[in-house]
């Protein structure tokens, strides 16, 4: 009984996310045909995409969470819409979807830099001015939360990164590995979240959130790839 409740859980999570998928690319079609007509390929979106990453970035580092959550829901626009256009103008190919998953690490990772580079940024404003760590500790606020949360914000990206090198591995492998609660997508919109409150506990909670489960979705991917390699034999490389 539990083995079956613990198969169709994750198998609900896959068909709702697919059932989301189709709904946002009915509703992106019209704006892809504007795109297409206008003669905006693919590659300029996957490029746009990144240069609002990093806008977003500098935004976060800057204290601006609301900018950089508007900058960065643009750039996850893009990244929907670049592989829609592709698809439509029939300019798909293996180098394209290459460039959009690195392009998609690197935009991801310079939000989160920019994120970590704000806490660390205010951690060192307290050790230069010793009188904020002193009025910070009178408001309730322990100057070393700065730091966990820095540190928390580390985890989230090596945690990101992990959920896409475990797909890449297995698929470099010939397996398929499409598993997994926590993917770009989520994660994005956590961050997103987390901007538009604009309050100390809504980033942290998100920033931990997104660290323990992003490990757990790598963790699912792991056991996905050992359990379909055990049952097809395939657990032994070649010499």
């Amino acid at each position: 009984m539990s083995g079956t409740v613990g198969t169709a859980a994750p198998g609900r999570v896959a068909r709702i996310k697919r059932q989301l998928q189709a709904g946002a690319h009915t509703a992106l079609e019209p704006l892809v045909a504007l795109l297409s007509r206008l003669g905006v390929r693919a590659d300029h979106l996957t490029i746009a995409g990144l240069v609002l990453s990093a806008l977003s970035g500098l935004a976060f580092f800057e204290g601006h969470s609301r900018s950089g959550s508007l900058l960065l829901l643009l750039a996850g626009g893009c990244d929907v819409l670049d592989g829609e256009l592709a698809r439509r103008a029939g300019t798909a190919s293996r180098f394209g979807a290459f460039l959009d998953s690195t392009l998609d690490r690197l935009s991801e990772a310079v939000v989160l830099l920019g994120i970590l580079g704000f806490y660390l940024r205010n951690l060192l404003a307290l050790v230069l001015h010793p009188e904020r760590a002193l009025l910070q500790i009178s408001s309730g606020l322990d100057p070393l939360t700065w730091a966990v949360v820095a540190f928390t914000a580390a985890l989230a990206l090596v945690g990101s990164f992990m959920v896409s090198y475990t797909r890449a591995r297995a698929e470099g492998l010939g397996l398929d590995c499409k598993v997994g609660w926590f993917e770009r997508p989520e994660r994005l919109a956590l961050l997103i979240l987390a901007g538009l409150l604009k309050v100390f506990w809504a980033m942290s909670a998100a920033l931990l959130l997104l660290a323990l489960l992003s490990f757990a979705t790598a963790a699912q991917r792991v056991a996905h790839v050992h359990r379909n390699t055990r049952r097809a034999g395939m657990d032994q490389l070649g010499g």
